[in-house]
């Protein structure tokens, strides 16, 4: 069993392991239910669009997907999470609304045309969230603030602004050329090519420059790092403006996705889902090494456990519940008791073994 034990060490072994379970669930689902046994994976071409289960998974799960680009980046700089990218989504999303309504309305049905270029509102929305990483980047990195303490900040009082400014009404963006964000293009959902891109393009910094090298070594020790020529300030501050970023990009898709600034569930639960990608994929939530494939597997696992939920029958507002569980579990697997506890059994079987062996 050498080759199990070689594969078990690989970093997708774990995200790769859940994915292969969550099928597998599915599976049998659907035979129970006297369906096709691979209708999970079946997709067809309708109305210039394409549907099925796994569309639908990935379309419902880019959000998640953009946010664990920039949750990785934070873990591992700082060994802290960042529990306020479901509020900066909203107040993105707020904001971008706002802009295309024109400040001063309270309640916008059906437009009749937007009071700014969409890439205004799009860029400005995209800009106040970079500047929430900023700052919760600030009082982590120069306040030497923990990183959960730091970002309860706009965790809270995220959503307030974006209510402040839709004055506290709900805001519709009735035109298609603002559904586009969060509908199709060509015969792929929109939410899926913008994660495709957000991923393509941090994949190509973190592949043609050092800084994913730099965020590992920060995470790792960023005393050595500093001492080494690295500002470990600069890189923690880093990581969490490019997290702010992404957290408004994410925004935009979901609040095209309804067409309206809804401050109160844009993004909701959604901090959640990015913290549990990251250690669905294989990542430690005490920083260091990543791995940015892994989070994405991570995040398209949990819409497929979501999705799988729905069908057997959870109701929605129980889904954050089994999610809890399993980051718990997760948790605990890759806490320093457990890997001592296991390491220290292995170490006394092959000493058994070395025993056994010259007796």
């Amino acid at each position: 069993m050498d080759w199990l034990k070689k594969v078990s060490k690989k970093p997708l072994f774990l995200p790769l392991v859940s994915v292969f379970l969550v099928l597998i669930i599915n599976v049998v689902y659907d035979a129970i239910q006297g369906n096709y046994v691979f209708e999970f994976l079946k997709f067809e071409l309708k109305e210039g669009a394409l549907y099925g289960r796994i569309i639908d998974i990935l379309n419902r799960g880019s959000e998640a997907a953009i946010l664990a680009i920039g949750m990785t980046l934070v873990v591992s700089s700082s060994a802290g999470t960042d529990i306020s990218v479901g509020s900066v989504m909203s107040l993105a999303g707020s904001l971008c609304c706002m802009l295309l309504a024109g400040f001063g309305v309270t309640h916008v049905r059906e437009i009749g045309e937007l009071q700014m270029p969409i890439f205004v509102g799009v860029i400005a929305g995209i800009a106040v969230a970079g500047l929430c990483g900023l700052f919760n980047g600030f009082l982590v990195a120069k306040m030497k603030i923990q990183p959960m303490v730091a970002t309860l900040i706009f965790f809270t009082a995220g959503r307030a602004i974006g209510l402040l400014l839709t004055n506290n009404k709900m805001v519709y963006i009735h035109l298609e050329q603002f559904k586009v964000f969060g509908g199709k293009l060509w015969i792929f959902p929109t939410p899926t090519v913008i994660a495709a891109v957000c991923i393509l393009i941090m994949t190509l910094v973190l592949k043609t420059t050092s800084l994913g090298m730099y965020v590992q070594s920060v995470g790792i020790n960023p005393k050595a790092s500093r001492i080494a020529g690295i500002n470990s300030v600069a890189i923690i501050l880093l990581c969490y403006v490019i997290c702010g970023l992404f957290s408004g990009v994410a925004g935009i898709v979901a609040t095209s996705r309804i067409y309206s600034a809804d401050s109160n569930n844009i993004g909701l639960n959604l901090e959640l889902d990015a913290i549990l990608a990251v250690a669905l994929g294989g990542n430690s939530l005490g920083g260091g090494r990543f791995n940015l494939a892994g989070s994405i597997i991570g995040a398209y696992t949990i819409q497929a456990i979501t999705t799988t939920m729905y069908a057997l029958g959870v109701a929605k507002a129980q889904a954050p519940v089994y999610k809890a569980i399993i980051v718990i579990l997760i948790v605990v697997v890759q806490s320093p008791a457990v890997k001592a506890y296991f390491a220290h059994r292995k170490a006394q079987k092959e000493g058994g073994l070395a025993v056994a062996g010259r007796s």
